[in-house]
């Protein structure tokens, strides 16, 4: 189910004990020299595209949220972005009227990793006006990390940024979107001593044209089986917490 496609009345009549709302949230933003700006929100929504279409009668998917936190990309232009609060306060204000309508099962599905703190600070308090329901979210890469790894050919096996992954799904999506001439590897500068250590630092201090890691690697064929084997992680994570129990009250 669309949420976007469907009347008030239909969503209405919703069994919200039985239905997954999946919210995909994502961004506009640089993404090198080679990938448009908006490539974290066709990803995101071509995911959840793929998800709603295996469990059309349980999953109700909202519009893409195409506005993330992007701060970090500003130095490189061609980004849209709200600040931290701001974001998580527009998560809280996405999720809250669905809550106060009675929906119980909510999976925030992130596209953008500036996303993810404010993700996680909104569900903790949302979780505090509504400890009833089952708040849940996380990037599509995070659930499905060990099977994009398994389908990267270059060093990288992570999701970077305007990576081998993401230029792949790209390449399969949207292939009239994709600068194929205009690709280029930029590896990470890092220390392998400080691997796993978090580091504030905007994109210009961190690469020269916007990308982290191999995009040369990337291929259409590549980006097919990425985005499958994403839908279906995806899909099982959703069919579990569509079976998991909750304290109604």
């Amino acid at each position: 189910m669309k949420f976007a496609e469907l009347t008030a009345p239909q969503i209405r009549r919703i069994h919200r004990d039985r239905t997954l709302v999946l919210a995909p949230i994502a961004a506009c933003e640089q993404h090198s020299d080679h990938l448009p700006v908006i490539t974290d929100t066709l990803l995101c929504g071509a995911v959840a595209d793929g998800v709603e279409a295996r469990l059309p009668e349980r999953v109700l998917t909202l519009p893409v949220l195409w506005l993330g936190a992007s701060d970090h990309h500003l130095p490189f232009g061609g980004t849209l972005t709200a600040s931290l609060p701001t974001y998580e306060a527009m998560l809280i204000d996405l999720l809250r009227p669905l809550l106060v309508q009675g929906f119980t099962r909510i999976l925030l599905l992130n596209g953008h990793g500036g996303n993810i703190d404010p993700l996680r600070v909104a569900l903790r308090r949302l979780d505090n006006e509504f400890p009833k329901a089952l708040l849940t979210g996380a990037a599509y890469w995070e659930l499905a990390a060990s099977n994009l790894a398994a389908l990267c050919r270059g060093p990288r096996k992570d999701v970077g940024h305007a990576c081998e992954i993401e230029t792949s799904m790209m390449m399969a999506i949207r292939p009239d979107l994709v600068r194929t001439d205009l690709i280029q590897d930029d590896p990470c500068p890092s220390p392998a001593a400080l691997e796993g250590l978090f580091w504030a630092r905007d994109f210009q201090r961190r690469t020269d044209h916007g990308a982290v890691g191999f995009p040369e690697h990337a291929s259409p064929e590549s980006g097919r089986q990425m985005l499958e084997a994403v839908v279906t992680r995806v899909s099982d994570v959703a069919k579990s917490l569509l079976e998991l129990p909750y304290e109604r009250g």
